[in-house]
């Protein structure tokens, strides 16, 4: 086989789209170049009603349209134009035998399958929005890049014409290779769609056979987590999601992998608290460093800032209500990097203009923190998938497991604690009281270790804020997970805390709740943990 030209004059095209954004101006820009037009259905229709004359593609097969459209360009040739090597002589000598004409660029994007799905459609109408001929020629076109174009992203129309106008209306190799490797990374993608919609949503498997993820491109990341690594945002395809991913980014420099990867954490948990009072999260590196809830937003801010503020300097900070002025000026007297809200009125998008490095992405709503989905972490040679941590348990749920119940204040301080731990990277301690974080330990190798930080946290905050005792005292201590030896209920006892949260489960519970029981503690079991690695 020669080698594919480099130049490739286009003489013919067709187009056949779903979305006719920019077609028509487009296929009026190629007849002036003298390029001779064929199209079906309503992309042809859309051509004539703009005066351009167009072949429908039953003229040049011969063959009508039918099936409701489902059987209209497969056919030998529209494939024959689309495949054919123009420069192998069995090629050509078929070309010529069986009157099959060559086609130098195909226009063509699919069925909205996606956007269907998204809008809760009937599977009678999703399964028809399934394109079977579109992804056929488009790889047909792709496959044959060394002398066809295709083109599927009406994005790409301004490069192709520029293109022509380049090269005395021919396309470059480069750039028909550009656009077969789009033209293959939009069938994949869609025929994911199809797949992960079958698996999850039709037959309800949670892990099917095949494990299909694609995402569309959103941004080019400065860099990773680290300068030397490089980053970017994909959005998933097939999803309607209310998350970091789609906020509205009002000011500030562009994010970060690590802006993106911490907003994310402070929007999740925050949305816990989704139609409850006024709730702040400062999140730094993914963790949170101060939660808390009040009758306004600025005291909820203030208790959450109180919690620990040395670690917010520089943190993330999410709100479950449209912030006002008020809060915003608070905030701005430390360095935040990322504020994530529902909204925000006029005064406190001025009081964040004062701030330009200030990131500020408002969301039209809160991610629904019991969502189904799966969660995939890469490992060396393979791929671990879990369905998401949506588990919760209710106050009914709980075990208390001491002889003293808790109290309604401590019973609704274990809750709290008890949805903040469920986001605090494992072995994850909570302190918390009166709605308000009052110490956090995260990621230690050991849960007594945590709960020993937690604590010293929660005693800073004291010695910061001119207290006279740490909130620690009378508060609730939520765990992960089981506390495995006394040691981790020691060190509650110790800080203060009168109530006990976790999961229960070990093979020294009778031991852990008798030194509860001895130190008056009312403790709870869930029955349910929640490592977070």
């Amino acid at each position: 086989m020669n080698p594919a030209p480099d130049h490739v004059p286009l003489r013919r095209a067709l187009l056949s789209v779903s979305d006719k954004s920019g077609v028509v101006e487009l296929a009026s820009r190629l007849a002036k170049g003298g390029v001779a037009l064929v199209s079906t259905g309503g992309t042809a229709r859309a051509l004539r009603d703009a005066g351009l004359t167009v072949q429908d593609v039953a003229d040049m097969t011969g063959f009508p349209e039918m099936m409701d459209g489902r059987v209209k360009t497969l056919h030998p040739l529209v494939h024959g134009g689309l495949l054919a090597v123009r420069d192998d002589p069995a090629h050509a000598a078929a070309m010529d035998a069986h009157e099959i004409g060559g086609i130098d660029l195909l226009v063509c994007n699919l069925y909205p399958f996606e956007e269907t799905v998204v809008r809760g459609s009937a599977r009678e109408e999703i399964i028809e929005n399934i394109d079977i001929g579109g992804p056929a020629m488009i790889r047909s076109g792709a496959k044959n890049h060394a002398y066809v174009t295709v083109v599927t992203d009406p994005a790409d129309y301004p490069a192709l014409l520029e293109e022509l106008a380049g090269h005395d209306g021919a396309t470059t190799l480069t750039f028909r290779k550009r656009m077969a490797a789009k033209a293959f990374s939009a069938t994949a993608a869609y025929d994911s769609m199809i797949s992960q919609w079958f698996a999850h949503a039709d037959q309800g498997l949670a892990f099917p056979p095949m494990l299909a993820m694609t995402g569309r491109h959103a941004a080019s990341l400065r860099y990773g987590e680290n300068p030397h690594q490089q980053a970017a945002l994909y959005i998933p395809l097939g999803l309607s999601t209310h998350g970091v991913a789609q906020a509205e980014q009002v000011q500030g420099k562009a994010l970060s992998y690590n802006n993106y990867n911490d907003a994310d954490a402070a929007l999740e948990l925050v949305a816990e608290f989704a139609g409850q009072q006024p709730t702040v999260v400062i999140v730094k590196h993914a963790n949170p460093c101060g939660v808390a809830q009040a009758r306004s937003m600025v005291e909820a801010w203030e208790a959450a800032l109180a919690g620990d503020s040395v670690s917010a300097f520089g943190g993330i900070v999410a709100v479950n209500c449209p912030l006002d002025g008020a809060t915003a000026q608070a905030i701005c007297r430390i360095f935040t990097e990322v504020v994530v809200a529902p909204g925000a009125d006029e005064e406190a998008r001025g009081a964040f203009a004062a701030k330009p490095n200030l990131r500020l992405l408002l969301v039209d709503d809160l991610p629904d923190p019991r969502r189904p989905g799966l969660t995939v972490k890469p490992i060396a040679g393979g791929l671990l998938a879990q369905t998401r941590d949506a588990g919760a348990v209710e106050a009914a749920a709980l075990e208390t497991v001491t002889s003293r119940s808790p109290t309604e204040r401590e019973l609704a301080d274990c809750l709290f604690a008890w949805t903040v731990a469920r986001h605090v990277k494992s072995n994850a301690i909570v302190f918390a009281k009166d709605g308000a974080t009052a110490g956090i330990g995260a990621g230690q190798m050991n849960r007594r270790d945590s709960a020993r930080i937690a604590a010293s946290r929660a005693r800073e905050a004291a010695e910061t804020a001119g207290w006279h005792a740490p909130r620690t005292l009378g508060s609730a201590m939520a765990s992960d997970a089981f506390l495995p030896f006394a040691d981790g209920l020691d060190a509650a006892i110790e800080a203060g805390a009168t109530a006990i949260i976790q999961p229960g489960g070990a093979m020294r519970d009778a031991e852990v709740i008798a030194a509860a029981d001895a130190a008056g503690l009312a403790m709870v079991f869930t029955g349910m943990r929640h490592f977070r690695h």
